[in-house]
C-alpha cells in the first residue's frame, strides 16, 4: 500500500502561506480537512517516507486520490475555514465529537405567542432559550416545579392548550396557581411573555432583584396585615432560595467561564464541560470522540473549541449556557495554536476571550473536579462498550477475520513482561473469555532466566510461554482430556475447601496475544512449536503504532481505528500490562527493602528471606530485640546480635527496642 503517484503535487507548486487543504477520495468526496501555518511544509510531510507515517495517516493517504488547498491571509482565517469545511463535508478521517449521551435542556419557547417551559433534547431550535444541559431530566422538573410558584408560565403542550381554550376550563396547574392560565384569558399575551422573560432572567443568574422584590412585597403585606398573602410570598422566597442552593457557588466574583477537561487513551477521548455562570455551575455536558487520526492533546483541545463554539449563534434568543462564548475558557491543556484560537473566539464573541490552563486556587480545584468527571465518563463509555454482547461478538469476528482464524477466538490469553533494566523481571497472563476479563484465571510469573541482556524481554517471553503450556500439557495429561473450550466446569472446577487443588493451566487459549512486535511474536511461536502445540494462534500488539504482528509476516496488520477488534486487543494488552506492572512494583519493593541485609556477614539468600518473611519488613526487623531476632529458625544469638547492631548502629544488652535512623535501611 503506497501513495498514489497522481496524489503527490509537483515540487514547488505548494505555497508556503497559511491555508487549509482537503484530501479527496476517487469519488471526489472530502475525506480529510486540515489547516497549516505553512502549506508546503505540512503537505510535504504526507509524501516523504510513507512507512514512517502513523498507520491512521497511512490509511488516509492511501485512500486519497487528490489533494487541493486554499491560501488564506492569517492563521485565524485558516481556523475559520477549517471549521466551515469540516462542518460542510463531515470528513471521515477528522476527529468528530459526539455526545456521550442525550443531555436534556430546560427550554423556553420564546418564538411562540404564549411561551412554554419544557424539557428538550436534540438539536437546538432558533428562537428557543436553552438552559443547561442537565445530567437528568428529573433535575429540570424539580427546578421548574419550584419556579412555577413565582413565575407561573405555561408548561402544557399545544394540544392541551387548544383543548383548554375551546372548553374554557384550565388544566390542574391553572387551578393550583402554578400556571397563569393564558388559555382562558386570565393573563394576556404581553403579560405572559413578561413572566417568561422574568423566568429566563432568573435562570440566567439575575436572582438578587427577584428575591429583593419578593421580600419587600412580603414585608408590605405583613405591615398591611395581609398575612395570607405574606405567607404565600414567604413560600415563594423560600422556593427561589431552594433553587439557588441547588446551583452551588464554585467561583467568586460572579465569574462566567467554561471549564473543559479531557481524558484520553490511544483510541478514544472523553471531554467534560462545566458551564459556570455568575459563579454557579449552570450545566454540564460530555462528549466522546474516536481518535481516527494521530493528534496530540493540544490538537484535540483546539479542534473541540472550534467545533463547540463554532456553532454559537449571535442571536440572543438561542444563546444558552452551552452555546454562548464566555469571557473565560479554562482548559486542561493549552490548544496547539493558542493565539489563533483566542483571536478567533474573540471575533465570534465580539469581545476578548481568555483561553488558559488554571494553575492554582478555586479554578484549579474546579478543573480537577471536571477532569475526574471526564475520566469517569471515559471509563463508563468503555465499560458500556465492552459489556455489549453484539459489540463483543463483532470484535471477536473482526479479530478472526484479520488473523485468518477458522473461528472466533473465544478464549484469549495475553502475556506481558515487565522489568527495570533487566532486573526483577516478571510476567503476567490475563484471560479474556467471550470478550470479557476472567480475573480468576489471571496468573503471574517470576522470570527465572538471566538479566541485563539486550533482548531479555524476548527470552523472558519464550520462557513464560514455555512454562505456561508445559503446565497445560502436564495437567491435561493427568486429567486425560485436552479441552480447548476453556470451560471451567467438570473436573477442573475443584472445590478449594475440599483440600484438593484445582488445575491452574488446564485450558489452552484459542489465541495468544503478546505485548510487543515481531521478536516477541517469534519467541512465543517458537516456544509453542518446541512443545508440539500447533492449534493455538499467536499475534502481537505493538504499543507505539497499535500494529498487529503475526508469525512469518514481514509487515504488520493494520486494523481500522474504529475497529471493535482493535479495541478488544488493546483492552487485553493494557490489562496484561497493568497486571504485570503491579506485580513488578511489589517484587521490586520487597527486593529493595531486603537489600539492607545484603552486607551483613553470615546472611545468605535463605536467611535473608526467612528474616523478611518472619518480620514482614526490614524496619520491623530493626525494631526487634536480639532475643526476638534469634527466634527466627536458622539465626543464632551471635548472628542476631550482628544483625541488630548493623541495622541500629548500637549494641543491645537486654530486651530494649531501638528504632533505626532514617537512613539505616
Amino acid at each position: 500500500m503506497t501513495v498514489r503517484p497522481t496524489l503527490r503535487p509537483k515540487p514547488g507548486s505548494i505555497p508556503t502561506d497559511p491555508g487549509v487543504y482537503r484530501f479527496r477520495d476517487e469519488h471526489g468526496r472530502v475525506i480529510y480537512v486540515g489547516k497549516a501555518k505553512n502549506l508546503r511544509a505540512r503537505l510535504s510531510s504526507y509524501f516523504q517516507d510513507f512507512g514512517a507515517l502513523h498507520p491512521r495517516t497511512q490509511s488516509m493517504v492511501s485512500t486519497a486520490a487528490d489533494v487541493d488547498w486554499t491560501v488564506v491571509g492569517t492563521e485565524v482565517e485558516a481556523l475559520q475555514l477549517e471549521y466551515s469545511w469540516i462542518k460542510e463535508y463531515a470528513p471521515r478521517f477528522n476527529v468528530r465529537y459526539r455526545d456521550d449521551k442525550s443531555y436534556p435542556y430546560l427550554a423556553v419557547t420564546l418564538n411562540e405567542e404564549y411561551p412554554r417551559v419544557q424539557v428538550m433534547r436534540g438539536a437546538k431550535r432558533r428562537g428557543v432559550r436553552y438552559f443547561g444541559p442537565y445530567s437528568y431530566a428529573w433535575a429540570i422538573r424539580d427546578t421548574v416545579d419550584l419556579l412555577l410558584r413565582v413565575f407561573p408560565v405555561r408548561t402544557c403542550s399545544a394540544g392541551v392548550f387548544r383543548r383548554a381554550r375551546s372548553s374554557g376550563r384550565p388544566c390542574l396547574l391553572g387551578y393550583i396557581d402554578k400556571c397563569s392560565a393564558p388559555c382562558v384569558g386570565r393573563i394576556d399575551a404581553a403579560g405572559h411573555r413578561a413572566l417568561a422573560e422574568d423566568f429566563c432572567a432568573f435562570m440566567a443568574g439575575e436572582t438578587g432583584r427577584f428575591l429583593r422584590a419578593l421580600e419587600a412585597e412580603m414585608r408590605r403585606a405583613a405591615a398591611e396585615q395581609e398575612y395570607e398573602r405574606a405567607a404565600r410570598l414567604r413560600d415563594d422566597v423560600q422556593a427561589l432560595r431552594t433553587v439557588m442552593e441547588k446551583q452551588a457557588v464554585v467561583l467568586g466574583d460572579g465569574t462566567d467561564c467554561d471549564v473543559i477537561a479531557f481524558a484520553e487513551d490511544q483510541l478514544e477521548a472523553a471531554v467534560q464541560v462545566f458551564y459556570v455562570r455568575g459563579g454557579r455551575v449552570r450545566g454540564e455536558r460530555g462528549w466522546v470522540v474516536d481518535k481516527v487520526e494521530d493528534v496530540s492533546t493540544g490538537q484535540l483541545v483546539e479542534q473541540f473549541l472550534s467545533q463547540n463554539y463554532g456553532a454559537a449563534e449571535a442571536d440572543e434568543s438561542t444563546a444558552g449556557a452551552a452555546a454562548a462564548i464566555p469571557r473565560e475558557v479554562l482548559v486542561s491543556a493549552e490548544p496547539a495554536d493558542r493565539a489563533a484560537v483566542t483571536t478567533w473566539l474573540a471575533a465570534r464573541r465580539g469581545a476578548a476571550v481568555d483561553v488558559r490552563v488554571p494553575q492554582r486556587g478555586d479554578k484549579r480545584a474546579l478543573m480537577e473536579t471536571v477532569a475526574k468527571n471526564a475520566e469517569q465518563a471515559l471509563a463508563r463509555h468503555k465499560s458500556q462498550r465492552a459489556s455489549d454482547l453484539t459489540t463483543r461478538s463483532r470484535a471477536l469476528s473482526e479479530i478472526a477475520e484479520a488473523l485468518g482464524l477458522a473461528e472466533a477466538p473465544l478464549r484469549i490469553e495475553c502475556f506481558d513482561v515487565s522489568d527495570l533494566q533487566g532486573e526483577h523481571a516478571v510476567a503476567s497472563m490475563v484471560v479474556f473469555e467471550d470478550g470479557l476479563a476472567r480475573k480468576s484465571e489471571y496468573r503471574r510469573f517470576s522470570v527465572r532466566g538471566g538479566s541485563g541482556a539486550e533482548h531479555s524481554d524476548v527470552a523472558a517471553m519464550h520462557e513464560v510461554i514455555t512454562r505456561r503450556f508445559t503446565r497445560y500439557l502436564e495437567e491435561s495429561q493427568r486429567s486425560g482430556e485436552l479441552d480447548t473450550l476453556g470451560d471451567s466446569g467438570g473436573h477442573a472446577a475443584t472445590d478449594r475447601s475440599s483440600g484438593s487443588s484445582a488445575p491452574r493451566f488446564a485450558y489452552p487459549p484459542n489465541l495468544v496475544v503478546v505485548d510487543g512486535g515481531r521478536p516477541q511474536v517469534a519467541a512465543a511461536r517458537r516456544a509453542l512449536e518446541e512443545l508440539g502445540i500447533e492449534d493455538v494462534a499467536v499475534c502481537g500488539l505493538a504499543k507505539r503504532l497499535e500494529e498487529v504482528w503475526v508469525p512469518d509476516d514481514e509487515d504488520p496488520i493494520i486494523l481500522p481505528r474504529a475497529s471493535e477488534g482493535l479495541y478488544l486487543l488493546q483492552r487485553v494488552r493494557d490489562e496484561a500490562h497493568r497486571f504485570a506492572i503491579s506485580y513488578h512494583r511489589r517484587k521490586r519493593a520487597r527486593a529493595l527493602t531486603a537489600s539492607a541485609l545484603d552486607d551483613i556477614p553470615g546472611l545468605g539468600p535463605v536467611r535473608r528471606a526467612a528474616l523478611v518473611k518472619h518480620f514482614g519488613s526490614v524496619r520491623r526487623l530493626a525494631e526487634a530485640t536480639v532475643t526476638e531476632i534469634a527466634e527466627v529458625p536458622g539465626i543464632g544469638t551471635r548472628t542476631a546480635q550482628t544483625i541488630h547492631e548493623r541495622l541500629t548502629g548500637t549494641a543491645d544488652t537486654g530486651g530494649a527496642r531501638h528504632t533505626p535512623s532514617d537512613n539505616s535501611e
